[in-house]
């Protein structure tokens, strides 16, 4: 005898079986899926914090070093503040001396220039400068 191969012939029974098999399993493959869509938004949030905490850790050592860098500027910028200002008063000295030397020169080769004269025009600019004369002998004169 050949097994019955149409699925009218099969008992009632078994059909619910298989019925009951076939949509418990689709169910369970629904559910499945489902539980993936639910973990999906899940994985991308655990994602995002891992990338968050990739950053922070690749940030966290720029940050620092500019700072320290930045530190190093206010230094260096502090330096060439200073250093202008010692340029400005050496320059400003250094005009301030070319010109005496100037007056000097002028004076020394003047026609009518007298000792006496060249010594209290070399007096008088270095009382505005605010020199002293040396309190010792005056070089320039000659001992009788």
């Amino acid at each position: 005898m050949t097994p019955p191969t149409d699925a009218t012939t099969a008992p009632q029974w078994v059909q619910v079986v298989l019925s009951v098999l076939g949509v418990l399993g689709g169910a369970s493959g629904l559910a499945a899926i489902a539980a993936v869509v639910a973990q999906r938004g899940k994985f991308k949030a655990e994602a995002a914090d891992m990338l968050t905490d990739a950053a922070l850790t690749l940030v966290q050592p720029m940050r620092v070093r500019v700072a320290e860098l930045e530190a190093e500027a206010q230094a260096a910028r502090e330096q060439l503040r200073t250093a202008r200002e010692q340029t400005e008063r050496a320059t400003a000295t250094l005009s301030d001396l070319h010109a005496m030397l100037d007056r000097w020169y002028a004076l020394i080769f003047a026609p009518d220039a007298t000792l006496r004269s060249i010594r209290s025009a070399v007096r008088e600019d270095r009382r505005r400068r605010g020199e002293q004369w040396d309190q010792g002998p005056d070089p320039t004169r000659r001992r009788p």
